[in-house]
């Protein structure tokens, strides 16, 4: 157990520090905490890794997954790794999926279907929705009170599915909701440290808007390098925006980003574990329902957010910008209210 609590803690230090504002010292969970967490999608490219990495986190003391098929096969290979938390796989049936929900602290939705090259990830918006709305819909049911964390693309509209079933059922809270970007600015850290011959752990650059090409907006000007200007800049603005299709066309149509995404996610659930555990100061981007531009119609907008015992604590304003900036940001936005719509539109359309 010690090697495996020995990774998990470098990788804490090394990755899960590396966003924006997020210094915090990893500590572990006080003596008799529970913490469950479920994970919908748990046998497929992404939700294998992610459950890989919340095993080994010591935090997280259930683990709960489910897919459509396999899902009690990764528990039983999961559960045999020398860290305390118990894991168990569920059938895929009404029944299984209520059980993995009930109680569960966090709800990580990765069920979906992969982008292939050529694809963006609004091609695949008519099978995914009707997943994340089916597992909403069962969420809503088993566990109103659970922080859900979406990853299935595209998170600019599956969030807004997973808000109107959960109203539909009166349940909404805003401050459990959350669209998981973190990768975004994973990413920016990375490429932006590749430039510049760093170490991606010290850099911090803030990622706003939402989670698909246009929307996705680096904010160069608020980083350790504001000095970054021309072709530079908007190759790699470009590259943090589209850094997803890199991955797509490097597997030749055997999937998407699927281990850094893993990574993504068990770094926003942990931050959350390290909230709702009372640890103060906890920053994470990711996309809310937010107040900072809903003056011009778009309800959802991804800014570093603090959270705290009961979700979302306060969200960040985006801060000062430059002229660059402010043309990304309204370029994110016309698309942003577009996706949000259309998320909306899913779910009224098909209830």
């Amino acid at each position: 157990m010690f090697a495996a609590r020995q990774s998990f803690n470098l990788l804490q230090k090394r990755a899960f520090s590396a966003s924006s504002s997020q210094v915090c010292t990893p500590i572990l969970p006080s003596l008799g905490s529970a913490s469950k967490v479920a994970v919908l999608g748990a046998a497929g490219g992404i939700g294998q890794p992610l459950s890989l990495l919340l095993k080994l986190n010591p935090r997280v003391t259930e683990l709960a997954l489910y897919d459509i098929r396999g899902g009690p096969g990764v528990a039983a290979d999961l559960s045999h790794i020398n860290t305390n938390s118990t894991v168990t796989g569920y059938d895929p049936t009404p029944s299984g999926l209520r059980d993995a929900l009930k109680g569960s602290e966090i709800v990580l939705i990765p069920a979906g279907v992969p982008r292939k090259p050529g694809m963006t990830r609004d091609d695949l918006f008519n099978t995914n929705a009707s997943i994340v709305r089916d597992l909403a819909k069962a969420a809503a049911d088993a566990s109103p009170e659970a922080n859900i964390l979406v990853i299935s693309n595209p998170v600019n509209s599956t969030v807004p599915i997973v808000a109107e079933v959960f109203k539909s059922k009166g349940v909404y809270n805003p401050k459990r909701l959350f669209g998981v970007t973190t990768l975004d600015v994973v990413r920016a850290s990375r490429f932006i440290s590749q430039v510049k011959k760093t170490d991606p752990a010290n850099e911090a650059v803030p990622v706003v808007g939402g989670h698909s090409g246009v929307t996705i907006v680096p904010l160069l000007s608020q980083s350790n390098h504001p000095e970054i200007e021309g072709e530079t800049r908007d190759a790699l603005v470009n590259r943090i925006q589209f850094g997803g299709d890199e991955v797509v066309k490097a597997k030749d149509g055997a999937g998407s980003a699927t281990l850094s995404m893993a990574m993504a996610g068990a770094r926003f659930a942990e931050s959350l574990l390290k909230a709702s555990q009372g640890e103060k100061g906890v920053i994470e981007p990711t996309f809310v329902e937010s107040p900072l531009y809903k003056d011009q119609g778009v309800d959802f907008f991804a800014s570093r957010v603090e959270l705290g015992p009961n979700g979302v604590e306060k969200i960040h304003e985006v801060g000062k910008v430059n002229a660059y900036e402010e043309k990304l940001i309204q370029a994110a936005l016309t698309d942003l209210k577009k996706n949000i719509q259309k998320g909306r539109d899913f779910v009224a359309q098909n209830p």
